[in-house]
């Protein structure tokens, strides 16, 4: 159903009536003059967000890997959360910073060769080194669509941008198991309706050894970090990959991983 949504956000000439009809009225706005308000935006009512929110969420339980599903589900159901977080990042400087001058984690945005040649266990270098373990890109974050703000547009795409960031501080590998913690960890953070569900519900697909090392330890040790630590959306990361990891964890007041998890991301 979402998928079907998706496209009809674009040109839906081979959909099914019912969602040509549901979806004419951000394309018939824009034809008469509603202004976009940033470059990927594509404006819905409060129905299609439902609707867009309902068939995301299903998917996204079905595959936890859809990052495309997760995107929207995060688009369409964080709108009051985004705006306190938003606030929190106006209060404090560092955040405010990030807010006016809004930057990118992108392959464009970074100098690798720098990463590189930063010294062992520092923030650039174990960024770097996560990248390459895990096989992962800063280039698969989907651009933010759905958020009717262009403020609040930016944070939840910098909340996806800094992902990888917090799989770093926190030790976490991109395997079923560290994505979890790490969900549990952003539900404390943000309180983003995604990340509860992802929290709640992504454990259902481990293994019975795996959710008894989840539940005693990964679990209780997420939460304590999450609750501990400030806002990481107030942290301007590009401007400390010189600064010591383990330095950066004892600021943020976030305790090294698990003994058994530790070397895994």
């Amino acid at each position: 159903m979402v998928t079907l949504l998706l496209r009809s956000l674009r040109p839906s000439r081979n959909l099914p009536r019912s969602l040509r009809l549901a979806v004419d009225v951000p394309r018939r706005s824009r034809s008469h003059g509603t202004r976009l308000l940033y470059p990927d935006h594509i404006p819905t009512t409060s129905l299609q967000k439902m609707l867009l929110a309902a068939g995301s969420a299903g998917m996204a339980l079905y595959n936890p890997y859809r990052h495309d599903m997760v995107a929207v589900l995060g688009e369409t159901t964080g709108y009051c959360t985004l705006k306190f977080l938003r606030d929190q990042m106006k209060k404090d400087p560092e955040g405010a910073q990030i807010l006016q001058e809004r930057p990118r984690i992108s392959l464009s945005t970074l100098d690798l060769s720098k990463l590189q040649s930063l010294p062992e266990g520092s923030l650039g270098r174990e960024y770097l080194r996560f990248l390459d373990v895990n096989r992962v890109s800063p280039d698969t974050r989907a651009p933010t669509r759905f958020v009717d703000d262009e403020e609040l547009a930016y944070v939840i795409q910098r909340y996806r941008e800094v992902h990888d960031m917090l799989h770093t501080l926190l030790g976490m590998p991109t395997n079923m198991l560290g994505e979890i913690v790490v969900k549990w960890f952003e539900a404390v953070q943000t309180g983003l309706p995604m990340c509860i569900l992802g929290a709640l519900f992504g454990p259902i697909r481990l293994r019975a050894q795996n959710l008894q090392v989840l539940f005693s330890e990964l679990i209780p040790w997420a939460i304590q970090n999450g609750r501990r630590a400030p806002c990481v959306l107030n942290l301007y990361y590009e401007r400390r990959w010189e600064q010591p990891l383990t330095a950066l964890r004892e600021e943020l007041g976030i305790s090294p991983p698990p003994k058994h998890m530790q070397g895994l991301a």
